[in-house]
């Protein structure tokens, strides 16, 4: 008896539980998605159709003279537009930077070199990049470019906890200069 009034009540109570759900369902359908305050007072839609003005502003040209675009960046029409971006991972120039020490310490200057290169290339500026680039070099005796990334490093960290040493070798560099150039001729 106890299952049967169970069952009665369950069924009286079912259909009202799933009008309720049904009824939450069709009113979801039926709002409409929530807006931003923020774009009802400006009087802007967020949607896609709106553009950004990106010209510059008037007179920049003569606000900034210096800033025209370099010839090298533009395309054959002149409007100067980007073609190709230059990754920046200071990550992966890490690695690249213990990789060439690695091969720096197993006395293999090229393929230290090429890891240094690549941390440049990854790490545009980086100071201990240069440095050790410059110590590749130097192994490798292509002191004028050994020469150059001293003097890099020197420009980016002047009063770094490598410049003593840079100073030093480029000391080296420029009383080897002459005779280095002299064996080479030879």
């Amino acid at each position: 008896m106890r299952r049967l009034i169970f069952l009665l009540a369950l069924c009286l109570v079912l259909p009202g539980v799933a009008q309720t759900q049904e009824g939450e369902k069709d009113s979801n359908q039926n709002q409409a998605p929530p807006r931003s305050e923020r774009s009802r007072e400006a009087g802007e839609s967020s949607s896609r159709d709106s553009r950004i003005d990106l010209s510059p502003p008037p007179n920049d040209a003569k606000d900034h003279p210096n800033s025209t675009i370099p010839m090298d960046d533009t395309d054959q029409n002149g409007s100067g537009d980007v073609r190709e971006f230059h990754p920046f991972d200071p990550h992966r120039a890490l690695k690249d930077l213990e990789v060439g020490d690695f091969y720096f310490k197993k006395k293999n200057y090229g393929a230290a070199l090429d890891r240094y290169r690549e941390a440049l290339f990854y790490k545009p500026n980086d100071a201990v990049s240069n440095f050790r680039m410059a110590q590749a070099l130097d192994k490798l005796a292509r002191l004028d470019e050994a020469a150059e990334h001293y003097q890099e490093y020197l420009r980016i960290l002047p009063n770094g906890p490598l410049a003593e040493e840079a100073k030093k070798a480029l000391e080296k560099l420029k009383a080897t200069a002459p005779s280095g150039k002299a064996q080479a001729k030879q």
